[in-house]
């Protein structure tokens, strides 16, 4: 039945669906694992990284830029980071939207853009692209972790609909239904940052396809204030960073995984 009606985005199929979109979100549903966790004094993001292999150079990760590899964690400005699930072109096509969009508020009112009004210019944007002809919905969702002076700190998540909403911890991508019941049971309300990135880096370890955690495998930034300038303050960590945080949390590699690599 479905063949008749997912040619195109801009056709309803009679039971109401669109087709294009569904298969947009089925897409995320297999990319790397993003997951969010807003505590009462930051937010933390982590990503699962996919395209990953020792011939890549990942000089520019290790020492230029904001840090990150370019593939699953964005600055889009100074007060907002944002994950990326799905089609990673697609995702540069939206985060480089966003960051004008970002620059251009700033421009205009001297002042950083509300998080929530940047995930809603680029929600208008997604939105867009499933209701008018020959175009195909964006494959990526996003979360986004920001704080602006109106409501703090914030973690929101978009999807290829061009709905958002705002969360107090979520994932998405692949296994996002295992670490969302991981999630449900170990986050509290008043929980504080360091609590926070244990619980990521727990939720990671158990929902990564990957057996054993590392900086190649894994990305992680996180937005606190600044305690001498009260700004934001966002962090993509670099891959030694991540690695003494696993190691600090003894989610590390093994010895013994090492030496069998060697060998």
């Amino acid at each position: 039945m479905a063949r008749r009606y997912d040619s195109r985005t801009t056709i309803f199929s009679p039971d109401g669906h669109l087709y294009q979109i569904e298969y947009a979100m089925e897409a995320i549903s297999h990319a790397g694992t993003v997951l969010g966790v807003l505590a009462k004094d930051g937010v933390v993001l982590a990503a699962e990284k996919k395209v990953t292999g020792k011939l890549l150079d990942l000089s520019a990760a290790s020492t230029g830029g904001f840090g990150g590899s370019g593939e699953k964690i964005f600055m889009l400005n100074t007060n907002v980071v944002a994950g990326v699930a799905g089609l990673t072109a697609d995702a540069n096509s939206l985060v480089n939207y966003a960051r004008q969009a970002a620059q251009q508020h700033l421009f205009r009112y001297n002042e950083d853009i509300p998080v929530e009004q940047l995930a809603q210019r680029l929600c208008d944007l997604k939105q867009g692209y499933t209701q008018y002809g020959g175009l195909r919905p964006f494959g990526v969702s996003l979360l986004y972790a920001g704080w602006d002076p109106h409501y703090q700190f914030q973690l929101y998540h978009s999807d290829p609909s061009g709905n958002y909403s705002g969360w107090k911890a979520t994932c998405i991508g692949a296994n996002n239904g295992t670490a969302q019941s991981l999630l449900k049971q170990e986050y509290k309300d008043d929980i504080t940052m360091e609590d926070a990135i244990g619980l990521v880096m727990r939720t990671m370890s158990k929902t990564m396809d990957s057996t054993t955690l590392g900086s190649e495998k894994l990305e992680f930034a996180t937005l606190t204030i600044d305690p001498k300038t009260k700004t934001p303050l966002a962090k993509i960590y670099r891959p030694a960073e991540v690695d003494a945080l696993l190691k600090k949390h003894d989610l590390a590699k093994k010895d013994e995984d090492t030496e069998m690599k060697a060998a």
